[in-house]
């Protein structure tokens, strides 16, 4: 698939996304790095977004540029509102225009409830759910803007929220991260409903267990592997390009008449694996 290609030798998806203009946040680590990445590879020029690690972003954009496509790196808080607008203006006025909207900073403040401070609480909002809203919303106003290109793309624009299994999956000790993933759901559905009529495509990839630094304590030591082996089925821990490789076949005309949907890519963990043995 387009996120596990060598560099030298590219797959025959590498040009799936020529001269479309891609925008990822939270690209400087993790599932937004390797989705920054491939869509690089996969032709698209990239805007990669961070809010610290600017050294790691610059390394993002550096391996993007070796695809022959242009990158650069933005550093904005995506729950602020004046950030994420002067974000998109600038990528507007660099690239000319935005194809793809890839809404996937997010972050962890991980407590039980009776324990958790009203400021662990509005912080997941404001980033995994506000944000996602606000680069939405600056990304659908440039599509309906400047509309289809037909020898761009079939749509006039793509906006892919990044999710998680925990969109419809309940997560004790979590319920600031499950929330915001449950809003990011129907917060995706809605947006999409109001936004077809107009050629933008809006949908949502639910990550499952990744191996990101978000949740190195899952899967860094073989006893905890182990464990969170039992919630997957198919017995493996997902890599950050299992999902960029997703990102990239939604964002593409392959999937152009899918809308509204969330494409779970969790190694069937929304399967309830507890009732395989008939609970």
């Amino acid at each position: 698939m387009a996120g596990r290609s060598d560099e030298n030798h590219p797959s025959p998806e590498a040009r799936l996304l020529r001269g479309q203009k891609a925008m990822v946040t939270g690209g400087n680590s993790g599932i937004g790095k390797a989705t920054a990445i491939a869509l690089g590879r996969a032709g698209a020029d990239v805007v990669v977004n961070y809010v610290v690690g600017a050294d790691a972003a610059e390394e993002v954009v550096a391996r993007i540029r070796r695809y022959g496509v242009r990158a650069y790196a933005h550093e904005a808080d995506v729950s602020d509102e004046e950030q994420v607008v002067a974000m998109v203006a600038r990528m507007v006025k660099e690239f000319g225009t935005l194809d793809i909207m890839v809404a996937n900073a997010g972050l962890q403040r991980d407590s039980s409830l009776v324990d958790m401070s009203l400021a662990q609480w509005q912080k997941v909002i404001d980033v995994n759910l506000t944000g996602q809203f606000l680069c939405a919303r600056e990304a659908a106003k440039e599509f309906m803007r400047r509309g289809v290109v037909p020898e761009v793309s079939r749509s006039a624009g793509k906006i892919i929220c990044m999710s998680s299994v925990h969109q419809i999956v309940p997560w004790t000790g979590h319920v600031n991260y499950a929330s915001s993933k449950g809003g990011v759901g129907m917060m995706m559905q809605t947006l999409a409903q109001e936004l077809a009529p107009h050629h933008i495509r809006v949908n949502a990839i639910g990550p499952g267990a990744i191996r990101t630094p978000i949740n190195t304590a899952a899967w860094d030591t073989p006893e905890a592997e182990a464990a969170l082996l039992k919630l997957i089925p198919y017995r493996r821990v997902g890599d950050p390009e299992d999902i960029a490789d997703a990102v990239v076949a939604m964002a593409s005309d392959l999937l152009d008449y899918v809308v509204g949907a969330t494409l779970y890519v969790d190694g069937g963990m929304t399967l309830f694996p507890g009732f395989a043995t008939g609970g």
